[in-house]
């Protein structure tokens, strides 16, 4: 079968593609960027890619007619104030077009709905479900409420506080109930209710057997860590303190922990499960579904991560526009160095970032991830998805991958943190010689000021990394 994949460079994405391919199916890929869309070889024979952008009617005219099905695995909560008025014209965009082709069953994966009165963040998902029911085709909802698996959201959030804090004072909402499921479930129901008719025209909520509150969550990682961990919950902390507390101690945005932080107060339980004996499927628990997340983890074999989304960082434009470093009107910091033994410093250069560090002064890299904190960037907490892999696209602490290349021995990053400017950092290695160039392109008077302040700590970080980079 022929399955449209709108979605496919996401986190479920990601995961639920190479199962649609080992399932017999031919995917029709749909990213907004092709230059960060990089699937493993072997699913490159079974797999179209196409560069289509849900908001922009005219690109949509690349979706094939020939369709079997689809999925709708689209979400804007973290890339804008305005996110319901995206994802409402993204899914009636959507409708259209597949309303034209002959796909005749349509997945959409949202949120558990249950309670009367919502977050913006599930009314949001609730208007976008009415939206594709709408459509010449069977529809099935699949509700989801937090998902556990190495490079979620939601885990990385649990992680965050419990590695980090041994004691936490904490908002009210710890106390909701929710009911969470394993990442591979989430895949696995996907994957089984395409064309399975007797799932067309519902709606199904999809769990694991706990409901648990975010305090036993917390608690229960802390236990499958071997941490001793102290919660006390107080109902003093408003929804703005309680952003602030998730987007200083953990690596989401601040947009993000504000569309969570609302949507935490709504109880996410499951009432209509009849999927399970439809699919024949039984969800792990959530300590299984932590055991198999930790193990993926230490093996390094996290598939994706919610922070190689455009929803983490600030680039809302395809990579390949960053990729021309500019030359005029732009302060440039170049150095070089010769290379006694090319691999290790290129092993060492695509290492670079999150646990490895940046080599050289560190601390002072971690001085301006806290900075850039307090003005509502990045920082540094994002680190990088895998220790010794960077693909376009991903994130490296407050950097985007622009450009990878190993064998040519050529990287580049674009910075995601605030700056009164654009500012790249290149890695090249040709001939035996390491060059390292840092491109500021200042954003008028107070950019020119930022460059001459910071150049001295460039002049004492960027020749000690250099150095570290060919030892």
């Amino acid at each position: 079968m022929r399955i449209l994949l709108a979605g496919a460079s996401g986190y479920i994405g990601k995961r639920l593609l190479p199962v649609l391919i080992e399932n017999g199916h031919q995917v029709i890929c749909c990213v907004r960027d092709v230059s960060r869309f990089n699937p493993e070889p072997e699913l490159t024979s079974h797999i179209e890619v196409i560069e289509v952008d849900f908001l922009d009617r005219e690109s949509l005219s690349k979706i094939p007619k020939d369709l079997d099905g689809a999925y709708y695995l689209l979400h804007s909560m973290a890339s804008s104030s305005d996110y319901e008025t995206l994802e409402l014209r993204c899914a009636n965009n959507f409708r259209e077009v597949i309303g034209k082709t002959k796909a005749k069953h349509v997945i959409y994966l949202s949120g558990i709905i249950n309670e009367d009165s919502l977050s913006r963040h599930l009314e949001s998902r609730k208007a976008v479900e009415f939206e594709l029911k709408k459509g010449k085709y069977h529809f099935t909802t699949l509700r989801a409420g937090i998902i556990i698996g190495s490079g979620s959201a939601s885990f990385e959030i649990i992680r965050d506080l419990v590695e980090k804090l041994p004691i936490m004072i904490t908002p009210k909402w710890l106390s909701t109930k929710c009911q969470p499921i394993g990442i591979a479930d989430v895949i696995e129901f996907l994957s089984k209710a395409i064309f399975k008719e007797e799932v067309y025209d519902q709606s199904f909520d999809i769990g694991g057997p706990d409901i648990l509150t975010y305090k036993e969550m917390l608690l229960g990682f802390a236990e499958a860590r071997g941490l001793e961990r102290k919660i006390y919950i107080v109902p003093v902390m408003t929804p703005k303190l309680s952003s602030y507390w998730l987007y200083f101690v953990t690596s989401t945005s601040y947009k993000l922990a504000t569309a969570l932080v609302s949507s935490m107060k709504v109880e996410v339980i499951c009432k209509d499960n009849r999927i399970n004996e439809i699919l024949g499927i039984n969800p792990i628990d959530y300590k299984t579904a932590l055991k198999k997340t930790l193990f993926k983890i230490k093996g390094n074999e996290i598939l994706s991560s919610w922070k190689d989304s455009w929803s983490s960082g600030v680039i809302d434009q395809k990579i390949d526009l960053n990729l021309s470093v500019p030359k005029f009107g732009c302060f440039k910091d170049e150095r070089t160095i010769e290379v006694n033994d090319i691999e290790r410093a290129k092993d060492k250069i695509w290492r670079i970032g999150g646990d490895n560090g940046w080599y050289y002064g560190t601390w002072l890299w971690k001085i301006r991830g806290f900075l850039d904190k307090l003005f509502g960037g990045v920082g540094l907490r994002r680190g990088r998805t895998h220790p010794s892999r960077l693909m376009p696209g991903d994130a490296l602490d407050f950097w985007r991958v622009l450009y990878s290349n190993k064998e040519e021995g050529r990287l580049l990053l674009f910075a995601e943190m605030k700056l009164p400017g654009e500012a790249w950092l290149e890695f090249n290695l040709k001939d035996n010689v390491l060059k390292q160039t840092a491109t500021f392109r200042p954003m008028g008077l107070s950019g020119r000021l930022y460059w001459y302040s910071v150049l001295p700590f460039h002049g004492f970080i960027f020749k000690g990394m250099l150095k570290e980079l060919v030892n």
